[in-house]
């Protein structure tokens, strides 16, 4: 059966509703023709810098044009940022609240604007992407009601305003999220528009924020240009970072010989670990879970670490739960779809570029060629797509078992739809493979005997451990952090978020040069 758009769902619609809700935001036509963001500088929003199109991973078409600044306008905004810093920090928490408040309010009236911009623009399932928005407003309404004990012991906001740099996979519950907490805090904040994807979900966020009166920028360009400029120009008060461990060191370089707060989240392996352990309908249901977004997020599980003899049994339950994943168009609907039916079920759609799809496909073979055995190589062909649709973004499941020690793919995260199988005998061994990237922010173990698994947990190099369950970032009070290579600086989640980005009594929680001290996670 042919598939086709589901009625209002069309990119021309979508930009069109986005216009109208911000039009202030949007150049209507650019040099050739297209829709062009504007940047929110120095208190307004302008038409500065070089416009460069965007693509959507869904097909491949152009969205809108994101201008890039250069270096010299990036400085005048953050110049202007902390300016309106000073002003911010003096102003009332009573007055935060309420200007805070005034956007959330505003962004939940455009809820379901905002989730259809990411299923363009990222390529998140319908379902996805309205809990990537509802957990960013309903986090930030619960740091409105905390926020008062949180400042009680006297916490004032940092000397300067707040430089967040985050990735594309999740901008209102990451990015978003992050800055209205700081905003609530005292700072002003500076966002840079991920490069990759939701350039126009979090343009017309900041709109909405900038017309409650937040002390709001956003910044796109290259991170080579504005690098100097968003972490090391002398007014910022504190860096906030979530990226790959390449981009987030070079961060980390920046700030070397500087005492700027700083937050550098960056991935690790996350790994299971399976060691005596007979419940595989519970565990089956925490995986097929797991697919969901095609793992493109810091907290996936990406690598299996099994138990010699235990490895049948794992496959009896684990390749079903892979065949039974769910991928494709996320707005592909059959000819009886009706205005008010659900959208797509899916797990996952495209990954975030074709340049993304290609990249993990070589890390598959590159692994496939040096001796990991191919368990399964899911298939495109049946999945829902348009007819003549560019599906380049597109990669279907793969399980690889005993990836070669010197692939890609055995100590770094693929950060998409591949799972790893390795094969232990001890639980030295088990731990040395559950450890393999330095450091990771989750890891979990599948243990009948949960006081056997406790003990082992204590060896994990991971900020969260879970047993028999999987851990994430957590919501509202629970922390979240990293070991090893996964983390560097304060740790932020729950009041930490609001120490790391105050000033006030008593050391910091996180991974510093000189020290680290974890919270009970």
């Amino acid at each position: 059966m042919a598939l086709r758009l589901a009625d209002g769902t069309a990119w021309a619609e979508t930009l069109s509703r986005a216009v109208e809700a911000a039009p202030e935001a949007f150049d209507p036509t650019g040099p050739d023709g297209t829709t062009t963001l504007r940047n929110l500088i120095e208190g307004d929003w302008a038409s500065a810098g070089t416009p460069s199109p965007v693509r959507t991973p869904i097909d491949n078409t152009v969205l809108v044009n994101l201008p890039r600044l250069d270096a010299t306008t990036a400085r005048a905004a953050v110049v202007s940022a902390a300016t309106a810093h000073r002003d911010w920090a003096e102003t009332p928490l009573s007055e935060r609240k309420a200007r805070v408040n005034d956007a959330l309010a505003a962004l939940r009236d455009h809820r379901d604007l905002l989730a259809l911009l990411l299923v363009w623009e990222i390529g998140k399932p319908w379902r996805l992407a309205c809990a990537d928005v509802d957990r960013a407003l309903d986090g930030v309404r619960w740091y409105v009601d905390e926020i008062d004990r949180m400042l009680a012991d006297g916490r004032e906001p940092l000397p300067g305003p707040v430089s967040n740099i985050a990735s594309w996979n999740y901008p209102m519950s990451v990015l978003v999220h992050a800055e209205l907490v700081q905003l609530l805090a005292g700072n002003a904040v500076i966002a840079k528009t991920p490069s990759q994807g939701g350039a126009v979900c979090l343009t017309v966020a900041h709109a909405l924020m900038h017309r409650a009166g937040l002390p709001t920028t956003l910044v796109s360009g290259g991170g080579e240009e504005l690098s100097e400029v968003l972490v090391r120009a002398p007014e910022i008060g504190a860096v906030a970072f979530v990226g790959g461990r390449s981009n987030g060191g070079k961060v980390a370089a920046a700030l070397l010989d500087s005492d700027k707060r700083h937050f550098i989240e960056q991935e690790g392996l996350n790994a299971w670990g399976i060691w005596n352990f007979s419940q595989w309908d519970m565990l089956a249901a925490h995986l097929k879970k797991g697919f969901e977004y095609g793992k493109q997020r810091c907290t996936a599980y990406p690598r299996f670490v099994v138990q010699r003899d235990l490895v049948d049994e794992f496959l009896d339950m684990y390749l079903p739960v892979v065949r039974s994943v769910r991928f494709g168009h996320p707005l592909a609907v059959g000819d009886d779809w009706s205005a008010g039916d659900p959208l797509p079920e899916l797990d996952f759609g495209p990954l975030i570029s074709a340049t993304k799809a290609d990249e993990l496909r070589r890390k598959v073979d590159e692994a496939v060629r040096g001796g990991a055995v191919p368990l399964y190589r899911g298939k495109l062909d049946g999945a829902p797509f348009l007819t003549g649709q560019d599906t380049s973004a597109y990669v279907a499941p793969s399980v690889l078992l005993a990836p070669p020690g010197r692939s890609r793919l055995m100590h770094a995260e693929p950060f998409g739809p591949v799972d790893t199988i390795v094969v232990v005998d001890t639980t030295d061994e088990l731990l040395a493979a559950m450890n393999a990237s330095n450091g990771a922010l989750v890891a979990s173990l599948a243990c009948d005997d949960e006081e056997e698994a406790a003990k082992l947990a204590v060896d994990l190099q991971a900020f969260k451990v879970g047993i028999n369950k999987p851990r994430s970032r957590g919501d509202r009070d629970e922390p979240f952090g990293g070991r090893g290579a996964s983390w560097k600086g304060a740790f932020v989640g729950g009041e930490l978020l609001v120490q790391a980005v105050t000033v006030g009594r008593g050391r910091l929680f996180g991974n510093f040069p000189d020290y680290n001290s974890y919270p009970a996670t």
